[in-house]
């Protein structure tokens, strides 16, 4: 009844393990501590989404209000009126340029000095 296979030699029935006997008790515990882990991990996993949802819901709070103001400020350019926000923004910008200016021309100024002497 026996068979050789490859060198080996081989029973005749199932193939496999054979299934040791195994705690019945430890198995159920075993089980149940599986699926509080599992129940934890989908807890965390519901939490991280629901915050990630509230700050994208937050986001596009913040987004609409802007969209709405640059929507008044084009309004209000359409009527020939300048918003003092654009207005600051323009003379903020003017007068930072003119500050880059100085900055390099005092910058040139500097090493056509340096330069000249020897």
């Amino acid at each position: 009844p026996f068979q050789v296979v490859g060198g080996k030699v081989k029973k005749p029935g199932k193939r496999g393990r054979k299934p040791a006997k195994i705690d019945l008790k430890a198995k159920l515990e075993r089980s149940r501590q599986s699926a509080r882990e599992c129940r934890a991990r989908k807890k965390l996993r519901y939490q991280y989404l629901e915050e990630l949802v509230s700050s994208r819901e937050r986001a596009i709070c913040a987004l609409r209000e802007e969209l709405e103001m640059y929507k008044q400020w084009c309004m209000a350019m359409d009527q020939g009126k300048i918003p003092s926000e654009i207005k600051a923004l323009l003379t903020g910008e003017e007068q930072g340029k003119a500050q880059q200016n100085s900055t390099k021309l005092a910058k040139a100024a500097k090493t056509e000095t340096n330069s000249s002497n020897p």
